[in-house]
């Protein structure tokens, strides 16, 4: 009996040994399969990795583009005027508030300034009184020569007039007509001083310098005004804009400019009129490009005869572009942008490479750009993720 069980126990651990190394065969056996099944992957990644990207591609070419862009613009008066008085004093009417219509030599104000009616009242009192001088002067120097000559036509008898009575005569009549040169000249000077002073007091009546709108009133009766720049910077009466006839300013990038012809005719539609469309002709051009912005102001006359725009107005301006010469252009879908950067995916001997450049105007579908590119150079027809430099390419050209 104990023989039979340890024969038993003998048997049963023989079959959990065996169990155990079929086990321990099974997991290196799996193993080894999983390792070589990685090491088949990662070659057959590395055969795809190696593969060439098959890419459309088009080659860079250069036309004239007839380019419509949008660019923003602002609505000027044609004329504006701040009205400040040319003497100092103090609003004794004013007929005129914002909104009001005035044309050219148009009364609209008056000041009161006593000290410079004073000063005009005082001008032309010395202009009289050097008159009158001058008057008497003019008669007395008439007598004085008119008794020389008698005196002279006498002489010439002997014995009947002496010669110190002849030459005191002379004397005299030379005497006044010195007297009489500088009371003219007195008198021409006294004439000056009333002209002067009857400019000031016109000064008190203040006119409208142009036909146009009130756009704005600062002051009313009783208030002190005085010229621009004067002592406490006092704002001026009235601001008065011409809105029969308006300016539109236009900031035209630097790449648009040569194209800009005086005379165009210029489309445009401002938000308070939707659907409706303006017209302005080209009539000046800065002829300078602003450093900062790079853009070169441009200016159109707008005729508003029914005064239904209005300077501050912000219009969209349907800006036509004419090119003096081809630029390069390329699919709009071969640009690809990075940050604040524009760029295409140029081949080369089978690898793409990415080339910054700068976009212009867009139509049918082209882009203008501008950068390290030339006319035939071979591009990705579009940029995809997949493409970056260095990548490998199976370009095929296509219309």
């Amino acid at each position: 009996m104990q023989h039979k069980g340890w024969i038993g126990k003998m048997q049963s651990k023989k079959v959990t040994t065996m169990a155990v190394v079929m086990l321990a065969s099974g997991v290196a056996s799996a193993t080894l399969f999983a390792g070589c099944s990685s090491q088949g992957r990662a070659s057959a990644t590395t055969v795809q990795s190696d593969a060439p990207v098959l890419v459309e591609a088009v080659k860079v070419s250069a036309r004239k583009l007839d380019l419509m862009i949008h660019l923003p613009g602002e609505l000027q008066p044609y004329e504006e005027v701040r009205v400040f008085p040319r003497v100092s004093g103090f609003v004794k009417s004013i007929s005129v508030d914002r909104g009001s219509v005035v044309h050219r030599g148009q009364l609209i104000a008056v000041l009161s300034a006593p000290e410079i009616v004073a000063q005009k009242a005082e001008a032309q009192a010395k202009m009289l009184s050097a008159e009158n001088q001058r008057i008497a002067g003019e008669a007395k120097l008439a007598a004085d020569k008119s008794t020389y000559e008698r005196l002279k036509d006498a002489a010439r008898t002997p014995g009947v007039i002496s010669d110190q009575e002849l030459d005191t005569a002379q004397k005299t009549a030379e005497a006044d007509q010195a007297r009489v040169i500088a009371l003219r000249n007195t008198t021409e000077a006294a004439r000056a001083n009333l002209r002067s002073a009857t400019e000031m007091e016109s000064y008190l009546r203040i006119t409208a310098p142009f036909d146009g709108v009130v756009t704005k009133r600062n002051v009313h009766p009783g208030a002190l005004v005085g010229p621009a720049g004067g002592s406490g910077s006092q704002p001026s009466m009235l601001r008065i804009e011409q809105v029969a006839h308006l300016r539109l300013v236009v900031a035209v990038p630097e790449i648009y400019v040569a194209g800009v012809q005086k005379g165009a005719v210029v489309d445009f539609t401002v938000p308070a009129f939707p659907g409706r469309v303006f017209h302005g002709t080209i009539a000046r051009l800065a002829d300078s490009v602003d450093v900062s912005t790079r853009t070169m102001p441009v200016e159109l006359d707008v005729a508003n005869p029914k005064a239904e725009l209005y300077s501050g107005m912000f219009p969209d301006v349907q800006w036509r572009v004419s090119r003096t010469q081809p630029v390069l252009v390329v699919p709009s879908a071969a640009i690809g942008r990075n940050m604040d950067q524009s760029f295409v995916m140029r081949i080369r001997h089978g690898q793409v490479e990415q080339v910054i450049v700068k976009t212009g105007g867009t139509a049918d579908g082209m882009t203008e750009v501008f950068g390290s590119l030339q006319q035939g150079d071979v591009i990705a027809r579009q940029v995809t993720d997949d493409l970056h430099t260095g990548v490998p390419v199976d370009a095929h050209l296509v219309m």
